[in-house]
């Protein structure tokens, strides 16, 4: 149930809060952007029609164009989980991308995030 309640989030409700972390930091809206668009294959007109419709997390993932082949080198811990042994898929994917932004907010550098 817990999970349900994730999935139907507004991603546009929580997008605010990712840029608002990052720029607490010293770093980017562009930075934010980047990582979800390279995480989820969006660009950046795609990713603010998902913005603007107000898609839910379920819906933001299940049309991302295509998932990044290097998204499973994603790994540690956030919100008390470790990010590659969650096994729902889409919630799986959700912390992918809470675990990149948390990376930008303590500063590591946009090319080791990436993980290219």
């Amino acid at each position: 149930m817990q999970n349900e309640r994730v999935f139907k989030m507004s991603f546009a409700g929580v997008y605010p809060h990712y840029i608002q972390k990052a720029e607490k930091k010293g770093r980017t809206k562009a930075e934010v952007d980047t990582l979800i668009c390279w995480l989820t294959g969006y660009d950046q007109t795609s990713l603010q029609q998902q913005i603007d419709s107000k898609a839910d997390f379920e819906t933001f993932f299940a049309q991302a164009p295509q998932m990044h082949p290097n998204a499973s080198k994603i790994t540690g811990v956030i919100c008390g989980y470790r990010v590659e042994e969650i096994a729902h898929p889409l919630m799986q994917k959700i912390r992918q991308l809470d675990k990149l932004i948390d990376e930008l907010a303590k500063g590591k550098a946009i090319e080791k995030i990436l993980r290219n």
